[in-house]
């Protein structure tokens, strides 16, 4: 399958970011260049410029992004959301490259049976078409918790949205409301690579007493809240800092 990856950096240790559920790699562009080394940043499949799947789990996505994961060098995946759940199945090695460390940015932990159903909901809904640019913007921007957080007119909303002759919709594909809640601790147990699991602080995704309680050595992101990366990128050089530090140390 086509997935589209941005890259950057110098020579050095590679940090492969992965974005959130209705996001594009985009969103990782300013925190990457904090990163001492190479970067990759992929969109995940049914997402921006990276074709669908033909079903759709964290197995799947993450089979789906090995190929473009370096094998030359040491390697640290960073995902955040639906992203560090597959950055923590990659972790695991069943699915090709060897990957030195993970972490889990804002991974949701919790869920009720009433968000898993909604989720299974919208998994089986057509994408809508908008009769605008606009309001497809801000549907985009509501899925992937960035309303508020970028303007609808950012060319980060681009590669989120398809224009069709009849109108705007979603690059999203549904079926990737449908992955379900994550077994966190099977995750981390079948991680050949050290974890590292982190929440901004403010964070209602994932506030920091759900992350503590999966990992008590958890990192807390001050002054953030579920997508730090975009609100404010420098908050994440610490958490780079120690990524790199495990890759060259």
């Amino acid at each position: 399958m086509t997935v589209h990856v941005r890259t950057g950096g110098t020579d050095g240790p590679a940090l492969v970011l992965l974005h959130g559920l209705g996001a594009t790699g985009g969103v990782w562009l300013d925190a990457a260049r904090a990163w001492p080394g190479a970067w990759l940043v992929p969109d995940l499949p049914g997402h921006g410029r990276s074709a669908p799947l033909a079903g759709c789990s964290f197995d799947a996505l993450a089979a789906a992004l090995a190929p473009v994961v370096p094998v030359d060098r040491p390697v640290a995946v960073l995902g955040h959301s639906l992203g560090g759940v597959v950055a923590l199945a990659l972790g695991s090695g069943r699915f090709g490259p060897a990957v030195d460390v993970v972490c889990g940015l804002g991974i949701k932990v919790r869920w009720t049976e009433q968000e898993l159903a909604k989720a299974g909901e919208l998994a089986g809904r057509p994408s809508k078409v908008f009769p605008s640019r606009e309001e497809a913007a801000e549907r985009a921007l509501k899925v992937a918790g960035l309303w508020g957080l970028v303007p609808s007119d950012s060319p980060l909303v681009d590669d989120a949205l398809v224009e069709t002759s009849e109108g705007w919709r979603l690059a999203l594909d549904p079926a990737a409301y449908g992955v379900g809640a994550p077994d966190m601790a099977a995750l981390v147990a079948a991680s050949r690579a050290r974890v590292v699991l982190a929440a901004g602080e403010r964070d209602p995704m994932c506030p920091p007493e759900h992350l503590l309680a999966v990992d008590p050595g958890g990192v807390v992101l001050p002054g953030v809240g579920h997508n730090a990366h975009v609100e404010e990128p420098d908050a994440l050089v610490p958490l780079l800092t120690r990524l790199h530090a495990s890759l060259v140390g």
